[in-house]
C-alpha cells in the first residue's frame, strides 16, 4: 500500500473533529455540523474547479457526520468523482464513501460499476484490491450482475499479484453468499480448486474460505479438493515453527489455514483412496499427539492456537466415525480437559463428547467419565456449563448406568437453574421410560420428578406416565398405592392431582381393600385438593368422581351430594356446571349396567412414538440436544409398552368427549390436536384426548406423521366461491375469533391465534338441522400463487368425522406456516349429503398476511428515522377513501390493535393520527411495516398510509385496511 504523505494529514479535517469532541452539548454539536454541511454545500456548488484534495477533505467530513448519526443526502457525485482520481488517497477516501453511504438502488450505480470495471481493469494492484474491497463492502446484487462473471478470471490469472487473489477470493465469497445464483464457477471450479497448492499462504487461506462454502453447495463439483487439503494439511502438520515463520502464531504453524483445512474435509465422508486416507489418518494422529508435548510457550495465545486445531480435527474424526482407534484417543483426550482450570475448555469439551457418546466405537470410553460429569453438573459455577454436562449424561446413558444418571438429574433438578429445569425434566422422564426394566421404578422416578419440579412438568410428561401405567396391568396396583400415598402430602402440586385422580379413578378398586384406602378415604382424600385446583384439574376430578361410583357403588350418596352442591350444579364456569349436572343425571337415572358400560375402564393405547421425545425434539435454545442424540433415542425407544401420543381424558372416558382443549395451550404442538368427535362447550378444559388417532383421512391429501393432512390441490369438480367469500375475509382481518359462515343447514366457527410465523386454527361445523350429515368431508387447498413453485403457506389440517348427527358440532384443526408472503387466502371446500342431496359449497379461510405480524415498540425517533429510510417508491403503498363506518376513537383503536401492530402513542406531531410498527415474520425472511392513519372527520376521510421493506406486502396491507375504517 502507498505510503501516505504529509500533505494528506487533512488539517480542516483535524479541526472539524476537535471542534466536534469539544462540544458541550448535543445542541451545540448540531449547530457546528449544520455551519460545516452548510460551507460544503456552497464548496460544491461554486467552485466548480475544486481540487482532489479540497473533493477527498469534504468528502471525509461528510462521512464522519454520517458516522456521527446524521443523514446525508448530498456529496455522492463528489465521491464518485474521486473514484477516477489516480491518487491512491483520494480513490481510497471515494471508494470508503462508496461502501457506506450509497445505495445499491442509487442512479449513481452505473457510473460506480464504471469507475470499478476501469480500476479491475488497470493492473494496478492497489486499485485492483481497493475496487475489490468496494464490491465486497456493498454486496449487493446489482454487483453480483456486473462483477461476478470477471473476478474468478482475476482469480485464477497467472499474473495477477498474491493481495490481488486474496481479495477476489474473499470478494467472490461475499458475492456468492448474497447471490448464489450468480456466482457460477464453471470452467473455473479447477482451477480455483488447485490454488490449494499455491505457494503464497495467504492466498491459500483465502481460497479455503471460498472453496469450503462451494463445496457446501455443491460438493460433487469440488471433491478434488479433498486429496490437496489432505496434502496442504501434512505439510503443515508435519512442518516445524520456523519452517513458516510469516504464518506461524506462537509457535503454532498456520493455525487459522489449519482450521480451515479440517472444516473443508467435514463437507466429505472419508477419502476412498487408501494413501490419501492414510496420510489423513496420520495427519490425525500427529495433532493428537502434539496435544501431550509440554506447551512451548506459556502465553494463552498459543494455547488457544493450539486448541483450536485439536477440536477441528476432534470434529472432524466425529464426522468420520469410521476410526476406532482415533474416536478413543479423541475421547480420552477431552476427557483431560474436563478437569482443565479453563471454563472455555470444559464447556467445548462436554459439547464434543456429546457427540462422541452416540458413537458405537467410543460410547463406552465416554461412560468411563461419568463421575467427573457428574462432579460438573454438581459444582460447575456457568450454567451452560452444567448444561453441556446434562446434556452428555443423557447422552452417555444406556441400561447399565441409568439408574445412577436419572438419580444424579433428578437430584440436581432441585436446585437446577430455572431456564434449564424444562427440558432437563423432559431428559429425565425420556431416560425413565426408555430404560426401565421395573415399572413400578419408572412410576416412582415420574412422580419424584413432578414432586421436585412440577411447574415445569408440561402434559406430555403426565400423560405418558397415565399412558404406561394403562398398558400394564402388573403396575396398575402399584401405581394406585403410589399415587394415593403421594397426594397425603399436606402441599401436593397439581399435576400430582391430575395424575392422583385419573389413576385412583381408574384403578382405585385395586387397593381399596386396606382399610386405609378404602373408597371413602379416596374419595375425601382427592375432594380434599379439589378447591385449590384449576378449572381444567377440577373438571378431571369430577370425571374421576362419577368413575368412583361405578367402582364403588357405597360413595354414591356421598359423591352426590358434593355434585348437587351449588357450587357445581351453579358454578360460573360453563364446564364444571356442565360436567356437574350431566354427572348427576347420569348417576341418578342410569342403572347399574349402563354406568358400567359408560364408565367402563380406558382401553389400552396403540403403540406409538413417545411424545415427550417429541417434545424434545422440537424444544429450542441453551442446551437443546443433538438431531443425533434424539435420532438415536427414537431408534432405540418404546422400551414400554403403549407409546401412544394420546393424552388421557377421565371425562373423555365418563362422558363420551364432552370439552375440548384451551386453545392456547400448546398453540403449535401438533400432537396436542383436539379429539376430532368434541364438542366444544369450553375452551378451559384440557381434559382430553388430545393425541388420540386422527379420523379417517380424505383422499385428496396425504397423511402426515402427526395425522394431519398437507393441504391439497384444488379438487377436480371444485364448489363455485361463495359471492360474499371476500366480504367475510374483510370480517376477521382485526379479529380472530366468530362465526364464519351461517346458513340454514350449517354454522361454521372460527377461533385461531398465531404465533411468530405459525397458527393454529380451530374451526367448528355445526349442524343446524336435526337430520344427520352424512360423507362429511372437508378439503384445504391454496389457489394461485400459493401453488406455485414457490409455496407461500404450509397448511395441514385433521381429518373430519364423516358423520354429523342432527344437532351436533364437530371440530377441526388447522395448522399453518407462512413460508413466505402472500396475497391470497387458502380456499375451504366443504361437501356432505343432506337428505340424500349433495351439498358442496367453498369460501376463503381467514389467513391474511397481518396474522403473522409481530408488534414492535418504538420511540419517535426511531420511527420516523425508520420511514425515512424506507422511501423508495414501490415500498410505499398509499390510499384515501371515505370512512365505511363510525370514526370511533376506541373502535380505531381496536382494530389496529387487532391487525398484530404495535399501536404508537405520542409519535405523531398531530395527536389525532394514529401510528403503528410491527414485523411480518415468515420462515424465509421478517418484513418490516410501519403504518400511519390520517382521520379527517369533518370530511369523513382517511388517509392510510403503508411503507414497508417489501412492496407486495404495502399494497395488500393497504388493501385489506381500507376495508376496514
Amino acid at each position: 500500500m502507498p505510503a501516505v504523505s504529509k500533505g494528506d494529514g487533512m488539517r480542516g479535517l483535524a479541526v472539524f473533529i476537535s471542534d466536534i469532541r469539544n462540544c458541550k452539548s448535543k445542541e451545540a454539536e448540531i449547530k457546528r455540523i449544520n455551519k460545516e454541511l452548510a460551507n460544503i454545500r456552497s464548496k460544491f456548488k461554486g467552485d466548480k474547479a475544486l481540487d482532489g484534495y479540497s473533493k477527498k477533505k469534504y468528502v471525509c467530513k461528510l462521512l464522519f457526520i454520517f458516522l456521527l448519526g446524521h443523514d446525508i443526502d448530498f456529496g455522492h457525485m463528489e465521491a464518485v468523482n474521486l473514484l477516477s482520481s489516480n491518487k491512491y488517497t483520494e480513490k481510497q477516501i471515494g471508494y470508503l464513501f462508496i461502501s457506506v453511504l450509497v445505495n445499491s438502488n442509487s442512479e449513481l450505480i452505473r457510473l460506480i460499476n464504471n469507475a470499478i470495471k476501469n480500476d479491475l481493469s488497470s493492473r494496478n494492484p492497489t486499485f485492483m484490491c481497493l475496487a475489490l474491497h468496494c464490491i465486497a463492502n456493498v454486496g449487493s446484487r446489482e454487483m453480483a450482475e456486473a462483477f461476478a462473471s470477471e473476478i474468478p478470471r482475476i482469480l485464477v490469472a497467472g499474473d495477477t499479484m498474491d493481495s490481488v487473489k486474496q481479495s477476489a477470493a474473499l470478494c467472490l465469497l461475499r458475492l456468492y453468499k448474497t447471490s448464489p445464483d450468480l456466482v457460477l464457477m464453471g470452467e473455473w471450479t479447477s482451477r480455483v480448486v488447485h490454488l490449494l497448492n499455491d505457494q503464497h499462504m495467504g492466498v491459500v487461506t483465502a481460497a479455503i474460505s471460498l472453496i469450503t462454502c462451494l463445496s457446501q453447495k455443491n460438493p460433487d463439483e469440488f471433491k478434488t479438493c479433498v486429496s490437496l487439503a489432505v496434502s496442504r494439511l501434512s505439510r503443515i502438520v508435519s512442518s516445524a515453527s520456523t519452517d513458516l515463520q510469516d504464518y506461524t502464531y506462537y509457535f503454532v504453524p498456520a493455525p487459522w489455514l489449519s482450521c480451515k483445512l479440517l472444516r473443508l474435509l467435514q463437507c466429505y465422508p472419508p477419502p476412498e483412496d487408501g494413501a490419501v486416507k492414510g496420510r489423513l489418518v496420520e495427519c490425525l494422529e500427529t495433532i493428537l499427539n502434539k496435544a501431550q508435548e509440554p506447551p512451548k510457550s506459556k502465553k494463552v495465545q498459543h494455547s488457544n492456537a493450539k486448541n483450536a486445531i485439536l477440536f477441528e480435527a476432534i470434529s472432524l474424526i466425529i464426522h468420520y466415525d469410521s476410526e476406532p482407534n482415533l474416536l478413543v484417543r479423541a475421547c480420552n483426550q477431552l476427557g483431560q480437559f474436563l478437569q482443565h482450570r479453563e471454563t472455555n475448555l470444559r464447556y467445548l469439551a462436554l459439547e464434543s463428547m456429546c457427540t462422541l457418546a452416540s458413537s458405537e466405537f467410543s460410547h463406552e470410553a465416554v461412560k468411563t467419565h461419568i463421575e467427573t460429569v457428574i462432579n460438573a453438573l454438581k459444582t460447575e459455577r456457568d450454567v451452560s456449563v452444567r448444561q453441556r454436562a446434562a446434556d452428555l449424561l443423557y447422552a452417555m446413558c444406556d441400561r447399565s448406568n441409568a439408574k445412577q444418571i436419572v438419580a444424579e438429574m433428578l437430584s440436581y433438578l432441585e436446585t437446577a437453574d430455572y431456564s434449564i429445569r424444562e427440558e432437563m425434566v423432559l431428559k429425565v422422564a425420556i431416560l425413565a421410560e426408555k430404560y426401565a426394566v421395573d415399572y413400578s421404578w419408572y412410576v416412582d422416578t415420574i412422580l419424584n420428578l413432578i414432586r421436585i419440579a412440577g411447574d415445569y412438568v408440561s402434559e406430555e410428561v403426565w400423560y405418558r406416565v397415565i399412558q404406561i401405567v394403562i398398558n400394564r396391568d402388573d403396575v396398575q396396583g402399584y401405581a394406585a398405592k403410589t399415587v394415593f400415598e403421594a397426594l397425603q402430602a399436606p402441599a401436593c402440586h397439581e399435576n400430582m392431582v391430575k395424575v392422583g385422580g385419573y389413576i385412583l379413578g381408574e384403578f382405585g378398586n385395586l387397593i381399596a381393600g386396606d382399610p386405609r384406602s378404602s373408597p371413602l378415604v379416596q374419595f375425601n382424600l382427592l375432594h380434599s385438593k379439589f378447591h385449590l385446583c384449576s378449572v381444567p384439574t377440577r373438571a378431571l376430578l369430577l370425571s374421576a368422581y362419577i368413575k368412583f361410583i361405578n367402582l364403588f357403588p357405597e360413595t354414591k350418596a356421598t359423591i352426590q351430594e358434593v355434585l348437587r352442591c351449588d357450587s357445581q350444579i351453579r358454578n360460573s364456569d360453563v364446564e364444571l356446571q356442565q360436567r356437574a349436572v350431566e354427572y348427576l343425571k347420569l348417576s341418578s337415572i342410569a342403572s347399574t349396567d349402563v354406568l358400567a358400560t359408560v364408565l367402563e375402564e380406558m382401553p389400552p393405547f396403540p403403540e406409538r412414538e413417545s411424545s415427550i421425545l417429541a417434545k424434545l425434539k422440537k424444544k429450542k435454545g441453551p442446551g437443546a440436544v443433538s438431531v443425533t442424540d434424539l435420532e438415536d433415542s427414537k431408534r432405540e425407544g418404546g422400551e414400554l409398552n403403549g407409546g401412544s401420543d394420546r393424552g388421557p381424558d377421565s371425562g373423555a372416558m365418563a362422558a363420551s368427549n364432552a370439552s375440548t382443549p384451551s386453545p392456547s395451550a400448546d398453540l403449535l404442538g401438533i400432537r396436542s390436536a383436539a379429539p376430532l368427535g368434541a364438542a366444544p362447550t369450553s375452551a378451559g378444559s384440557l381434559l382430553v384426548d388430545v393425541f388420540s388417532e386422527a379420523g379417517p383421512a380424505a383422499p385428496s391429501a396425504a397423511v402426515n406423521d402427526d395425522g394431519f393432512l398437507s393441504s391439497a390441490p384444488p379438487s377436480e369438480d371444485p364448489a363455485t366461491l361463495l359471492s360474499e367469500a371476500d366480504e367475510l375475509l374483510n370480517k376477521f382481518v382485526c379479529k380472530n375469533n366468530g362465526v364464519l359462515f351461517e346458513n340454514q343447514l350449517l354454522q361454521i366457527g372460527i377461533k385461531s391465534e398465531y404465533r411468530q410465523n405459525l397458527g393454529r386454527m380451530y374451526l367448528f361445523y355445526g349442524n343446524k338441522t336435526s337430520v344427520q350429515f352424512a360423507s362429511f368431508t372437508t378439503t384445504v387447498s391454496c389457489p394461485g400463487e400459493l401453488q406455485s413453485h414457490i409455496l407461500s403457506l404450509n397448511v395441514q389440517t385433521k381429518p373430519v368425522e364423516p358423520l354429523v348427527e342432527g344437532g351436533a358440532q364437530i371440530q377441526q384443526v388447522l395448522n399453518i406456516e407462512c413460508l413466505t408472503d402472500f396475497s391470497e387466502a387458502p380456499l375451504l371446500n366443504i361437501k356432505f349429503r343432506y337428505g340424500g342431496a349433495l351439498q358442496n359449497l367453498s369460501l376463503k379461510l381467514p389467513v391474511t398476511i397481518n396474522k403473522f405480524f409481530q408488534p414492535t415498540e418504538m420511540t419517535s425517533h426511531d420511527f420516523f428515522q425508520r420511514w425515512k429510510q424506507l422511501s423508495l417508491p414501490q415500498q410505499e403503498a398509499q390510499k384515501i377513501f371515505k370512512a365505511n363506518h363510525s370514526m370511533d376513537t376506541e373502535v380505531l383503536k381496536a382494530k389496529l390493535l387487532g391487525l398484530g401492530t404495535a399501536l404508537l402513542d405520542d409519535v405523531d406531531p398531530n395527536p389525532e393520527n394514529y401510528v403503528c410498527a410491527g414485523v411480518i415474520q415468515t420462515k424465509g425472511q421478517q418484513v418490516g411495516c410501519l403504518l400511519r392513519l390520517e382521520p379527517n372527520g369533518q370530511a369523513q376521510m382517511y388517509r392510510l398510509t403503508l411503507r414497508c421493506s417489501k412492496d407486495s406486502v404495502s399494497m395488500r396491507l393497504c388493501e385489506l385496511l381500507a376495508q376496514q375504517f
